[in-house]
């Protein structure tokens, strides 16, 4: 048996394949380990139903992750994953490396990621180049969840948003000032607490006032990611992630705008992943 994961720090889509065909799929919360270690994993994936069910026949796991950006880090997924995968061979690569093959398999492009984070790497087909970008949620994330909700709740407790938005933030949230302060400061997966906020964008997408948030992130995570490569008008710009799913629209403005090239909009890269992997056996 085959697995494929594509893992966010949110969540993580999983399709397993047997005989050249998908036999199926399930969901688990994302694994980073920048925020999680070898044992989380173990213990999320070994007390999960779905797994329990399949982990001693898997011959193969590929697993793309958030932040697996290095051996160290890399090897603290792999240790957690070989514990539950006992039987199977474990890969552990970044999760640009996948959203590239999901998007451009053997094909040039540049690949962006706007989902809990965001991230952004030149695909020449075959590999990756390096990046200066995927700063995390303190440093970078222009443009992604982490990034919109962060926006939010400072704009909600400075009382800058619309009145009409911030009762309906309130209603649905309802979270108090020093609560969010603790969270954030002093929190664990600070990253997905702030990008939960998200949802509210979508939810008000047609407000005047949420459309020109969107359209600044956007703007900024093209001045510091997109035009930082030459090519980015000669070869199609692809996206990956709920960010850039929910908001195409915006994205192909953007596009018309500055000059680049559409490619693929992926909310999940996991399928076409699979169809990669079957395809090359």
């Amino acid at each position: 048996m085959l697995i494929v994961c594509d893992s966010g720090s949110t969540k993580a889509d999983w399709l397993m394949a047997s005989g050249g065909q998908v036999t199926g799929g399930f969901e688990t919360q994302g694994f980073n380990p920048l925020f999680h270690d070898a044992g989380t994993v173990y213990r999320t994936l070994i007390n999960d139903q779905a797994v329990h069910g399949i982990r001693k026949e898997a011959k193969r796991v590929q697993f793309f992750g958030a932040g697996c950006s290095s051996p160290e880090r890399k090897r603290e997924i792999y240790n957690g994953l070989r514990r539950v995968f006992s039987r199977a061979q474990v890969h552990v690569e970044h999760d640009m490396l996948g959203a590239a093959i999901a998007a451009c398999g053997d094909t040039r492009g540049l690949v962006c990621i706007l989902g809990t984070g965001s991230n952004i790497a030149y695909y020449n087909g075959a590999g990756l180049s390096e990046t200066r970008h995927g700063l995390g949620y303190v440093l970078g994330d222009e443009g992604s969840g982490t990034y919109f909700g962060k926006k939010l709740l400072s704009r909600y407790y400075y009382r800058t948003m619309p009145v009409e938005l911030r009762r309906s933030f309130r209603s649905i949230y309802g979270i108090r000032r020093e609560d969010a302060i603790r969270k954030v400061y002093h929190g664990s997966d600070v990253n997905v607490f702030l990008a939960s906020f998200a949802p509210f964008l979508s939810r008000h997408r047609q407000h005047a006032w949420v459309r020109r948030l969107v359209r600044d992130g956007l703007e900024e995570f093209f001045e510091t990611n997109i035009a930082s490569y030459v090519q980015y008008k000669s070869i199609p710009v692809h996206f990956i992630g709920s960010i850039a799913h929910h908001f195409e629209r915006s994205l192909k403005s953007l596009g018309r705008r500055k000059g680049f090239r559409m490619g693929k909009i992926l909310v999940r890269p996991v399928d076409e992943l699979m169809a990669y992997y079957l395809q090359k056996g």
